[in-house]
């Protein structure tokens, strides 16, 4: 199958590859040359631009860190929207429903299909082919594209409404994000009133308490201070605020969503974009004076 790919980041990346190992045929766009030659290498084409990669494939893939990035890759001058070859716009970004449904408006007038298909799962569920991948447009169109999606993990259809995929990401990843900062404030106190937080930890995961955060995060990035996880704390603030956007155009008022959106723009405040997003206790942390890290309890730098 001749997929197009858009976009190879930390995610994009493993994802692409993931595809030219799968044996599709695989053309790829990437403004950094160091992420394409790396797929030459293994097998790909590379393309001069998204048109050009709409120009020689019927479905394209487009992995990009922002709502700006997925409408000019689609839509804007020398985008995929003018590609003389494409038939579906596979979207693998987060980019909010509102956004979903204006790309696939403007693409619905080339009469390119919009797929919706964000994804869960991190970059270690990009390089393993584990991701949680949500799709919503047209049956047949989600048909042809679920082979290669079925390389980058279990593939779920949300329904034909455009942006529909979008909004069950949302919320994923509103849970995702209250799992880190709670589960933060929870350890902070404990280590405030001198538990051990490995110990904590351990008695959570084996508790009503055990959540992604405390399966995953502390473990492998928290606990350790690496912080090394892999998603930057800009794009959960990005979620975040996608999808407490999207509860106010659904006329709703969610108390502990505002509550967690306070929490992240503190976050990404004092810690940058660029930090992992690991990285969101530690402003919970010098609010308390102490420092969560191993067995010991020490006051905070």
């Amino acid at each position: 199958m001749d997929i197009g790919f858009i976009g190879l980041g930390k995610m994009g990346f493993p994802m692409a590859r993931r595809l030219i190992e799968a044996k599709h045929k695989l053309i790829v766009f990437d403004q950094r040359k160091e992420a394409v030659d790396k797929l030459l290498a293994l097998g790909a084409a590379a393309a001069s631009s998204p048109k050009d990669v709409a120009d020689r494939a019927e479905t394209v893939l487009a992995s990009l860190p922002s709502l700006q990035a997925s409408l000019e890759v689609a839509t804007g001058n020398g985008g995929v929207i003018e590609g003389a070859r494409i038939k579906r716009f596979v979207d693998l970004s987060t980019v909010g429903s509102q956004m979903a449904v204006r790309i696939h408006g403007l693409l619905g007038t080339r009469n390119i299909v919009q797929l919706d298909s964000p994804v869960s799962g991190g970059v270690g569920g990009a390089e393993k082919g584990t991701l949680a991948v949500m799709v919503s447009g047209p049956h047949a169109d989600f048909d042809a594209a679920k082979p290669a999606l079925d390389v980058i993990g279990k593939v779920f259809f949300i329904g034909e409404k455009p942006g529909a995929a979008q909004t069950m990401k949302l919320a994923n990843n509103f849970l995702s994000a209250t799992a880190v900062v709670a589960t933060s404030e929870a350890v902070v106190m404990g280590v405030k009133a001198r538990l051990d937080p490995a110990v904590m930890i351990d008695v959570i995961n084996a508790g009503s308490g055990m959540n992604t955060a405390s399966r995953d995060k502390f473990p492998r990035a928290i606990l350790p201070r690496t912080f090394d996880f892999g998603f930057a704390t800009g794009l959960m603030v990005k979620d975040v605020r996608l999808c407490l956007d999207e509860m106010k155009s659904l006329g709703l008022s969610m108390e502990v969503a505002e509550a967690v959106g306070r929490l992240w723009e503190t976050v990404i405040r004092d810690m940058g974009a660029d930090s992992d997003f690991t990285t969101a206790i530690k402003p919970i942390e010098a609010a308390a004076g102490v420092v969560v890290g191993g067995t010991k309890v020490r006051a905070a730098e």
